[in-house]
């Protein structure tokens, strides 16, 4: 710590702690398996001696006792150091979290370091002003230009030319008069007339042959 470096072994305290914990459990777990593998061994030779010598056979039944005892101890162990192990990861996993919280915490402190409610309201007060002058500026810039001053009346007039241009084009094109427009219509002729003029032009033809006679 004289150096600076207390902070970092204190902090590498945790990993090395496991590290630690994680050789001594491998090298319980090896010997748990020999004890199993004794243990076997020695059933094995009380079952081959139960009959034909019976010394042997207690004898190895009393050395399986002892491997059993210290498989039991050694099994027992194993547990207590995976349960120490899991403590310390728990528990370093909660430092470091609150670590990171306490950061976090700091962060947002230094963000919103000289904010408040009132300067925010102040701020958000400024844009809209602005923003209600740039829209009053944009209306005075365009407040001449918009259709003020027209005569609707001459508009009426201009449109109806137009619609009656559009009437003599067609019975130009067409030679007929459209249905329902707006122009005056031929006057008709009298079916007398129409049939006057038509008894002339028979009484024409026959003086017209008797001539040729």
């Amino acid at each position: 710590g004289w150096f600076g470096g207390g902070g970092q072994k204190s902090k590498d305290a945790p990993k090395k702690a496991i590290l630690q914990l994680r050789g001594q459990l491998e090298m319980l777990n090896k010997r748990e398996k020999h004890l199993q593998n004794q243990m076997d061994e020695q059933d094995n030779l009380a079952r081959k001696y139960v009959s034909s010598n019976k010394s042997a056979a207690k004898a190895a039944l009393r050395r399986k006792k002892q491997f059993e005892q210290s498989l039991e101890q050694t099994s027992a162990q194993i547990m207590t150091l995976e349960r120490e192990i899991y403590s310390i990861e728990t528990a370093n996993i909660n430092k470091e979290t609150l670590e990171a919280m306490k950061n976090a915490g700091q962060a947002m402190k230094q963000i919103h370091a000289g904010l408040t409610p009132d300067k925010v309201d102040d701020v958000m007060e400024g844009l809209r002003d602005q923003h209600a002058i740039g829209q009053e500026i944009s209306e005075a810039i365009t407040q001449g230009v918009g259709n003020t001053g027209i005569d609707e009346d001459e508009l009426d007039e201009e449109l109806a030319e137009l619609q009656q241009e559009q009437l003599d084009e067609q019975m130009l094109n067409t030679g007929t008069v459209p249905v329902g427009d707006k122009v005056g219509k031929l006057p008709t002729v009298p079916k007398a007339k129409v049939q006057e003029e038509d008894d002339e032009e028979e009484e024409l033809r026959k003086l017209q042959a008797e001539m040729a006679m």
